[in-house]
Order: structure tokens, then C-alpha cells, then sequence
């Protein structure tokens, strides 16, 4: 299945040489450019891609006010952004986790590492290394506004076993780690994060880390 990619970034040599790499690729395709989070908002809706490649900063409409408009478009469940930052942690990717991103990539990344990373948000699984979602946690729940509430309440549709694994998940561990320490194997801890997500409505694994510390089940400093 073909992986279909909608670029926005208000830079045109940037989404030159990225649509370049995309189309190069046998399993990918680009199917529409945004130079604005507004044209991105509008080609999203237009031709429903899988993975938006969002930059943050651009004019009128940033990438964080359009990746919160695409998350939260019902036409657009199975549409899922990916984040092009300077900076792997900063106080705009903690933003856009909150709006709903699967993951972000650093603008100075290889070109193989952008395909991969599209190939891993498009597979349903976030892109936030370990030691970024710890950090990533005690930034969101600084975050300016309302205070968090914290409510268990939705934690009650997974057993026991997969309420584990989505503390793990939010705890910052990978499928691998989760597994040596349950004794168990990935392909067992993927089934239960899977199962997690669909019960928890989330639409991948970075929106189930948000789960795990909007109700409590991890806290900031990671236990």
C-alpha cells in the first residue's frame, strides 16, 4: 500500500527537495504541498493523506494551530502528523503532542531517517524516542492553561496487563524494554499497547503517552 503524504512548509525549496526523496521512494507518494498551517488545514481535508509532514513555524496559521485542526477533524481519524522541528525538545513539540502529532523529526535528519520516520507514524506507532517523552510528560503538564484534570475513570475498560503496558508506554520504554521487564515477548506487548489504543480511543502510541499522564496512571518524574 502506497503511503500518501501531504507536505507543508512555508519554505518551497524545503518541500522541493522532500517531495524529491518522497517520490523516490516505491512505497510513498506526495499527493499535495501547503506553504501555510491554513493551505495545510485545506489540502488535508481535500485529499485525506496519511501523514502530514508539518513545519511549526510558519506564517498566519502555525503548524501547531493546523495540526490541532487536522486531529480534531472527524474526516480526518486515520490522518495522522508527523512534526519538522529544529530542536528535538522544545516547548512547540510538546505543543504539538498535545494537539494531537504522532511524532516530530529534527529538520537536520538524513534523508533515509525521514522515510523511516514516515513509515513509522503511517505503521501507527509514534516517533518519540524514550528519553523524549519523559521530558516531553513534565513539559506538557507545565504547559500554560486550564489545570490538567486527572481522572482515572478511563482506565477502566483495559485489564490489568494492559493498563501495565500503557504505564510502561508513558513511562518512556520501548516495546523491547517493556518486554524484559514483563518477561514476555515485543510481539505480545504490541498486541496489548494495540489493544489499549483501540480501547482508549487513541490514535497511536504518542496519543496513548498522553493518555497514560492525563489520568494519572504516570507521573512527571516518570514512575
Amino acid at each position: 500500500m502506497t503511503i500518501r503524504v501531504l507536505l507543508a512548509d512555508d519554505q518551497a525549496l524545503l518541500r522541493g527537495t522532500f517531495r524529491l526523496l518522497i517520490d523516490s521512494a516505491d512505497d510513498m507518494e506526495v499527493v499535495a504541498e501547503a506553504a501555510d498551517g491554513r493551505e495545510a488545514v485545506e489540502r488535508a481535508v481535500a485529499t485525506r493523506p496519511d501523514i502530514v509532514v508539518m513545519d511549526i513555524r510558519m506564517p498566519g496559521m502555525d503548524g501547531l494551530a493546523a495540526t490541532a485542526a487536522i486531529c480534531a477533524n472527524a474526516n480526518l481519524s486515520d490522518t495522522r502528523v508527523l512534526i519538522l522541528t529544529t530542536f528535538e525538545i522544545d516547548e512547540y513539540v510538546a505543543q504539538a503532542l498535545k494537539a494531537g502529532a504522532s511524532g516530530f523529526v529534527g529538520k537536520g535528519m538524513s534523508t533515509e531517517d525521514l522515510l523511516t520516520a514516515v513509515r513509522t507514524v503511517a505503521a501507527g506507532d509514534s516517533l518519540l524516542s524514550p528519553q523524549a517523552t519523559r521530558a516531553l510528560i513534565a513539559r506538557f503538564l507545565a504547559l500554560p492553561g486550564p489545570p490538567l484534570e486527572l481522572s482515572e475513570e478511563p482506565l477502566k475498560v483495559l485489564t490489568g496487563r494492559e493498563r501495565e503496558v500503557a504505564a510502561l508506554v508513558g513511562a518512556g520504554l520501548s516495546n523491547d524494554e517493556i518486554a524484559r521487564s514483563m518477561h514476555v515477548s515485543p510481539f505480545t506487548v504490541r498486541t496489548h499497547v494495540q489493544r489499549a489504543m483501540t480501547k482508549l480511543h487513541a490514535r497511536d502510541r504518542a496519543q496513548l503517552v498522553v493518555i497514560a499522564f492525563r489520568t494519572g496512571l504516570v507521573r512527571p518524574d516518570g514512575r
